[in-house]
């Protein structure tokens, strides 16, 4: 099987989920907007669910990736590469939010075909987070990355001004980073 047919079919589904919604949303407008016959959009995927849990794959690892390039960076402020890993969450939702006016419907179904994937990609998230304040916050890193993961959770429950979620997110980070304790030696 292609993996660029795949691709093809995966973008023309988020085309469609988009535009359409989930529930409005058919396997015959993934195959059109693919250009490709319904019978070879089956040979990659089985029904519209299987497309919606493939894309959910492809967007979470999406942002999991940009999540490590800015987590590896060199250089750069702990609050600033802290923020900026999770902010490759918090813009997953927005890019959704900005794209669709189904964006509710199609989390909710999020919930329902994908919550493992969910999962995954939280603790993920959680883990490279964990990854970025372990030096300066020890052993409770994973602790304080629970709570800025939960912040960013919580920020994407109301979205209705874009920059403000931004806004919250890097003064929340910048507070909670600025309350973790001096590493020994740095007067600062």
């Amino acid at each position: 099987m292609s993996n660029d047919r795949l691709e093809t079919i995966l973008t023309a589904a988020y085309e469609c989920f988009t535009r359409h919604g989930m529930r409005r949303t058919t396997m015959d407008d993934i195959a059109a907007a693919a250009g490709m016959s319904r019978p070879a959009v089956y040979q990659y995927v089985r029904n519209k669910d299987d497309a919606y849990r493939r894309l959910a794959e492809r967007l979470f690892a999406d942002s999991l990736d940009r999540a490590r390039r800015v987590a590896d960076a060199p250089g750069g402020d702990l609050a600033g590469r802290v923020h900026d890993v999770l902010a490759a969450k918090l813009e997953l939702t927005l890019t959704l939010h900005r794209e669709s006016r189904h964006a509710t419907e199609l989390l909710d179904a999020s919930g329902k075909l994908t919550g493992d994937l969910v999962d995954a990609y939280t603790t993920e998230l959680t883990d490279l987070v964990t990854a970025t304040l372990a030096d300066a916050a020890g052993p409770r890193a994973r602790a304080v990355a629970d709570v800025l993961v939960a912040l960013t959770r919580g920020l994407e429950a109301d979205l209705t001004d874009p920059d403000l979620p931004r806004r919250r997110l890097r003064d929340g980070v910048a507070l909670v980073v600025a309350g973790l304790p001096r590493p020994q030696g740095d007067h600062r």
